[in-house]
């Protein structure tokens, strides 16, 4: 028998590694020589390097960067098994949790770390690049980032702007005679479900930044230096950023991303699974195990258990679909490739108790193991 478990994390409870290997135990509780194939999987968020490099045979690297207040912090990236392809979290760099919330600062925090960990990634051989954006303490429309691969943002007096979202407005000219030539042989997937534009009422700074710490009035001053520094890069590179849908995912950095270095925009959920090759284990399964924290109306939209039961589906392979809580008002999961759900939850008991790793990791086992007897007696 081939099982393939491709579940997404149980946020705050137990991670999409340790709750496929519960899953696997429940499964060789029942057929002990069955041939498993785990594919931990995330969206483009939290868990996308560690899904990549796992189901890629890859490593982890760390380098110490600038973080997003311009102090130093140690950030991972993933490397592909062929060592060709960086697997790069943001939010790992100038995330919102690298910021205690009284020091949270749009107007300051940079994407400058994000270019150093790409830079770093170049020097180790790699040209093809996926980048999960979520998660950034950022608004400075990825000005940051390009910073630290040679592009120079000039003031009025022809001086290099400093860091963050408070530099926008005081950039006049960009010039990009010290770009990193690396660049030219790069490729670049984001992995974003953000379809924002840059400036206005629907752009980073009014949707994205009193996430990020934003006043209202820092948030005028953020909307404005985005506008202007789309206006800027019109004129002098003949690119226009404002209307690039998913220019204004992480404080403008998917706008550097895609206006500067020509990034292919993903589904967070078509990257993982596209770069896992995951449709070619799916056709030869006998059964697919998914799942996440909760199912609801929003799996259906996007999320990788989903995309996971989409591609089964196409093969005609079974889904079994487990999460900690099942919403049943209007449920449409089943049209979408689940073919049948269970919540692992066994025992009332309260949400701090369910949602404990140990407890968590137990319940998949024991949900897992008693589906999968009932699987061998329809064998017998």
């Amino acid at each position: 028998m081939n099982i393939l478990i491709a579940i997404d994390s149980f946020k705050g409870s137990i991670s999409s590694v340790k709750g496929s290997e519960a899953i696997s135990l429940g499964v060789r509780d029942i057929f002990q020589e069955a041939t498993i194939f785990t594919f931990p999987l995330a969206d483009g968020g939290e868990g996308t390097v560690e899904s990549i490099v796992q189901a890629t045979s890859g490593d982890i690297l760390e380098k110490n960067v600038t973080g997003p207040l311009n102090e130093k912090v140690s950030a991972k990236y993933g490397l592909s098994g062929n060592g060709k392809t960086a697997i790069i979290e943001v939010a790992t760099v100038c995330g919102l949790p690298l910021i205690p919330p009284e020091k949270l600062n749009p107007l300051k925090a940079t994407t400058y770390g994000v270019g150093e960990l790409i830079s770093h990634a170049m020097d180790e051989g790699c040209r093809d690049f996926i980048i999960g954006l979520g998660g950034s303490a950022t608004n400075d429309a990825g000005i940051g980032m390009l910073q630290a691969l040679g592009f120079r943002f000039l003031d009025a007096q022809g001086q290099e702007v400093g860091l963050g979202g408070q530099a926008l407005l005081d950039i006049q000219k960009i010039n990009t005679d010290h770009v990193n030539p690396h660049l030219k042989q790069c490729t670049f997937r984001i992995a974003c479900d953000v379809n924002n534009f840059l400036h206005g009422e629907s752009g980073a700074a009014h949707v994205f930044g009193p996430q990020k710490g934003a006043t209202q009035e820092m948030i005028k001053e953020l909307d404005n230096g985005l506008k202007h520094f789309s206006e800027v890069v019109l004129r002098d590179l003949g690119i226009d950023i404002q209307y690039i849908e998913g220019a204004g995912a992480a404080g403008g950095l998917g706008a550097a991303f895609l206006g500067f270095l020509h990034a292919d925009l993903q589904s967070g959920v078509d990257t993982i699974l596209e770069a896992n090759n995951i449709s070619d284990y799916i056709s030869k399964a006998d059964f697919v195990i998914t799942g996440e924290g909760k199912f609801d109306r929003q799996t259906s939209m996007g999320k990788a258990p989903i995309g996971v039961a989409k591609l089964a589906k196409e093969h005609g392979i079974p889904v079994i679909g487990l999460a900690g809580s099942i919403n049943t008002e209007e449920y449409i999961l089943n049209n979408e490739g689940i073919t049948t759900c269970y919540s692992i939850l066994n025992a009332p008991m309260s949400l701090k108790e369910a949602m404990e790793e140990e407890t968590a990791f137990q319940n998949l086992r024991f949900t897992v193991n008693q589906i999968f007897r009932l699987i061998k007696s329809l064998k017998q």
